[in-house]
């Protein structure tokens, strides 16, 4: 089963210091290696972002920053795991190296089938 992860954080001032680029590096390699992460990125700061609504029948384009939000995307991961319970382990493991505080919302993704 795939899984998606999408990171959600307060978002940082600056770039991840040297310390924390070795570290999720290390956790990136042996998640890759084991099969269980399939892809991951990271986003840049939500002021070089936008967002695109529909509501009501129209269309409407935000630019960022998005100084409304506590939390942003901080970044995503395709993880393969055997179950849910698996995924959620994978995951637990992601925001111990990453520190600080966020969430990662995990969904099931359909293969091949609608829903």
């Amino acid at each position: 089963m795939r899984f998606l992860s999408i990171y959600r954080c307060a978002e940082k001032a600056g770039p991840p210091t040297q310390e924390e680029i070795i570290r999720m590096g290390v956790l990136i390699e042996e998640q890759m290696k084991s099969g269980h992460l399939l892809a991951v990125e990271g986003c840049f700061p939500s002021v070089l972002g936008a967002r695109v609504r529909l509501t009501g029948g129209r269309l409407a384009v935000t630019d960022g920053p998005f100084t409304e939000s506590k939390e942003i995307i901080g970044g995503f991961a395709l993880l393969q795991a055997s179950s849910k319970e698996e995924a959620i382990q994978l995951v637990k493991r992601f925001l111990e190296v990453v520190g600080g505080e966020g969430e990662c919302e995990l969904r099931q993704v359909c293969e091949g089938r609608a829903v």
